[in-house]
């Protein structure tokens, strides 16, 4: 399971790039399996948090019950409109339900405390991809642990 410390203490020019893309806006797209093994896409908010990514989701939500039934996900972050300025990010891995201490030290951290009954989520991280274009070429970085960071120019 790698954390985002982990991927950023690997891969800082590509965590960096990624965390800009997290950040430039608040909503990205969620994609967890249904009880059906089919694919369901949700809105959410992800934040880094002492080195972790996390997930929050109101009580009961479908997203919440996706994951605690199939940990894992892929994380779209949100492009822009009609810019891919920064690039276009994605990452995978596997959800873990974070209860107790942990789940209430992130909720501490809220002004707006969303309540003992949300969930929150670590997400560790298998893969990172940030797909750019410059110089009239696109570029895809591919990360993955263990391994350096390869580029594909198209």
């Amino acid at each position: 399971m790698t954390t985002w410390q982990e991927f950023s203490a690997s891969a800082p020019p590509l965590a960096d790039a990624v965390r800009a893309r997290l950040t430039a806006h608040r909503h990205h797209v969620l994609a967890t399996l249904r009880a059906d093994g089919s694919p369901r896409v949700s809105g959410t908010e992800v934040e880094i948090f002492r080195g972790l990514l996390v997930l929050g989701s109101m009580p009961g939500a479908r997203k919440a019950r996706d994951l605690q039934r199939d940990p894992r996900y892929a994380l779209h972050t949100n492009p822009g409109h009609h810019s891919m300025e920064g690039g276009d990010a994605k990452i995978s891995g596997r959800a873990r339900e974070l209860q107790g201490g942990e789940k209430q030290a992130i909720l501490d951290s809220y002004p707006e405390n969303p309540g003992a009954d949300a969930h929150i989520f670590e997400l560790s991280i298998d893969e990172v991809v940030l797909t750019t274009v410059a110089d009239d070429r696109l570029h895809v970085d591919l990360w993955r642990p263990g391994a350096d960071v390869t580029r594909v120019s198209r």
